[in-house]
């Protein structure tokens, strides 16, 4: 009797699996959250008109509305070179400048909020090697503070010659060292007047992390960013374990860099920068995002206040002409990825391999649009692309 209770009891879990199924796929449909899915499909015939067009081998986009995931979807090839093998919508990425915004200036809110640094700081407090911008007449201007490095007006070039630095510091090459030897560049101007998308402003900010903690950019960014989060895709450095699901980008000396930074200071420096270096993928970038969308917290989890949050992604109004958060990019000429519709509280990054993230308040959404375009030959192209995706996901909000 025991026996056929037991049996009894299995065949109706196993009658209501389905029903489960169904309730779970419910939660993820675009018209639960005020979307349509039938405007959403248009995304698969650009991207694959894009893949035909060999613009990029593959991608993941997510998108997300009000805290839930409503379309998730794989595309084309995650490698064509030297063997194919088809893109999955868990794959890691080389998110190259995401890097920017999710991993260093995160990090340097948190230290702002810990009371460990202010915005108004002078670099050379930090890195007393740093010059000024010296004018015509070779007289010095004003010092730069940690808020022109975040905003990318600072002064420092976009970036600089990797084989001068490999030369100098040989193929490994210590964070350190690149700095100070960074902080002696020429300036392109004086601090706070003009935009120059820079680099070496983040690679400078990664020193100053670890100048006040100790630790590196990865370390700092794992221990309270990531691992709170539980974001367990998303590191530096990719270890063997994960090395099957990172997707290839360049081929170099004839073989794909596979969980190896494509940025080529980044990898001088042993794959952990201030401006690229970090790998993740779609799911894990959705956590961070929507940690964004509510205040700074996901879950139970905490990361940043309201208003660090708040003052990251408006335009910085020290600098406003620059079109820049604090690491976010809200108005500049790098934010095409973020369309023609979304609002003006709307805010993002890119990735030069070919990522892009970007989440507008307003609305509750975001738009994650992951591609390997630097593979195999860095001749893929995607900024026209990605704001026609961020359309197509705005068009699909039919419900505010």
């Amino acid at each position: 009797m025991q026996k056929k209770s037991v049996l009894i009891a299995l065949f109706s879990l196993i009658l209501l699996y389905p029903q489960c199924s169904v309730k779970k796929s419910l939660r993820f449909e675009p018209e639960t959250e005020g979307m349509s899915s039938v405007r959403l499909q248009r995304l698969d015939g650009i991207i694959e008109a894009a893949i035909e067009k060999h613009d990029f081998p593959g991608a993941v986009i997510l998108v997300g509305r009000r805290g839930r995931i409503v379309f998730h979807k794989a595309y084309g090839e995650s490698q064509r070179v030297p063997e194919h093998y088809p893109m999955e919508r868990e794959m890691i990425f080389d998110l190259a400048s995401l890097t920017k915004p999710v991993a260093t200036a995160t990090s340097i809110m948190l230290l702002l909020e810990q009371g460990k640094l202010r915005l108004r700081d002078k670099v050379k407090e930090y890195v007393p090697e740093f010059e000024t911008y010296l004018d015509e007449n070779d007289e010095s201007g004003d010092d730069a503070c940690i808020l022109h490095l975040l905003t990318h007006t600072s002064g420092l070039p976009p970036y600089t010659d990797e084989d001068k630095i490999e030369e100098k510091f040989g193929n490994s090459c210590k964070t350190e060292d690149l700095v100070n030897h960074l902080a002696r560049l020429k300036k392109t101007n004086p601090p706070g007047n003009e935009f120059h998308y820079s680099c070496l402003g983040f690679i400078t900010l990664a020193h100053i992390i670890k100048e006040i903690t100790g630790q590196s950019v990865s370390e700092f960014a794992e221990e309270n960013i990531f691992q709170p989060l539980g974001m367990k895709d998303t590191f530096f450095n990719p270890s063997e374990e994960y090395i099957e699901r990172c997707v290839p980008t360049e081929v170099i000396g004839g073989i794909p860099l596979r969980g190896v930074v494509h940025d080529p200071l980044a990898r001088l420096q042993g794959g952990v920068s201030g401006n690229a270096g970090l790998f993740s993928t779609a799911d894990d970038l959705a956590v961070f995002a929507r940690m964004l969308l509510n205040e700074g917290r996901y879950k139970s989890t905490r990361v940043l206040s309201p208003l660090a949050v708040e003052r990251m992604t408006e335009l910085c109004r020290e600098v406003s002409f620059s079109g820049r958060g604090l690491g976010w990019d809200l108005d500049s000429t790098y934010s095409s990825n973020g369309g023609d519709l979304f609002g003006p509280d709307s805010f993002g990054h890119t990735g030069y391999t070919g990522t892009s993230l970007w989440i507008d308040p307003e609305t509750e959404t975001f738009v994650i649009f992951l591609t390997n375009r630097v593979h195999p030959e860095d001749k893929g192209a995607v900024i026209v692309l990605r704001s026609k995706v961020a359309n197509i996901v705005a068009a699909s909000i039919i419900n505010k």
